[in-house]
């Protein structure tokens, strides 16, 4: 799932390098594209979660449903993918994870995450460059969707009976305090909270250790599904779980279909019903 700073500067200079993609995204923040410009990973291409790696925004979907799968084989197309591809953001991996976990649906063998993101490469004393990266010559890659697990809404309403159903958000979200962006308050009544930032080691944007990721998840039992605002950094938890050797399915709707419903059900407060 992860590669560290050291090990991927070893890899970029092999004589078959991954491709890097770089996912620079944050809620509320649109100039990921600025920020990739000003500085990035040498022969990285940005990608952008908006448009590259969600389908448009519906009521169904969410604000980022997942796009159709030749669309996202174009783009890969484009970036040049043949084989391994390095994803990275500059957020703790909160977005790249999107393009992992999208990249592993869609059948690409081998995605790994940058442990630290563009964070971690600078620290290692490794170089960045401005401007704009020449893409690789284009690719024949085939894509197809369905190799990582996903949910229904109605399926994710039912998990929690038979398993875990896990909210990623941040924990006032989830309790219905606060709600910046989708259209109620709350949470999906039987979903415990698991907020993606405890993922991370404190201060730091590196992943947890596999054991304390393993301690982390220790309470999550039976099948396994995550959801978040809209199905992004629903993605780093599911990375998050796989190592910790728990497999997990992603509700790619989210809570920003589930509230857009007003047939679903919806629960407050600190506890899951």
């Amino acid at each position: 799932m992860l590669i560290s700073a050291d090990e991927l500067r070893r890899r970029v200079v092999a004589a078959e390098p991954p491709v890097l993609l770089d996912v620079r995204w944050a809620l509320g923040d649109p100039h990921g594209a600025q920020h990739y410009r000003d500085g990035h990973l040498p022969g990285a291409v940005f990608v952008d979660l908006e448009t590259e790696l969600a389908a448009p925004a519906s009521l169904e979907g969410g604000r980022h449903p997942l796009p159709p799968i030749d669309r996202l084989q174009a783009a890969a197309r484009r970036w040049g993918i043949t084989g391994s591809v390095v994803v990275y953001d500059n957020t703790g991996g909160l977005a790249a994870a999107r393009a992992w976990w999208l990249l592993r649906w869609a059948g690409v063998p081998e995605v790994l995450i940058l442990d630290g993101g563009l964070a971690a490469w600078r620290a290692a004393g490794h170089a960045v460059v401005s401007g704009e990266a020449r893409l690789r010559a284009p690719s024949e890659i085939v894509l197809r969707g369905g190799q990582m697990p996903t949910l229904t809404a109605d399926e994710a309403a039912a998990l929690p009976s038979s398993g875990t159903l896990i909210d990623a958000r941040a924990g006032e979200r989830y309790r219905g305090e606060v709600e910046p962006v989708d259209p109620r308050a709350g949470h999906i009544p039987g979903a415990v909270s698991l907020p993606t930032t405890g993922n991370l080691r404190d201060g730091t944007p590196l992943f947890k250790t596999a054991a304390e990721l393993r301690e982390r998840f220790a309470g999550v039992r039976g099948p396994v599904g995550v959801y978040c605002g809209s199905g992004v950094t629903a993605a780093h938890e599911i990375a998050a779980l796989a190592v910790a050797g728990i497999d997990a399915a992603l509700y790619p709707g989210s809570w920003s279909a589930w509230s857009s419903d007003p047939a679903r059900p919806v629960a407050t407060g600190g506890q899951p019903a």
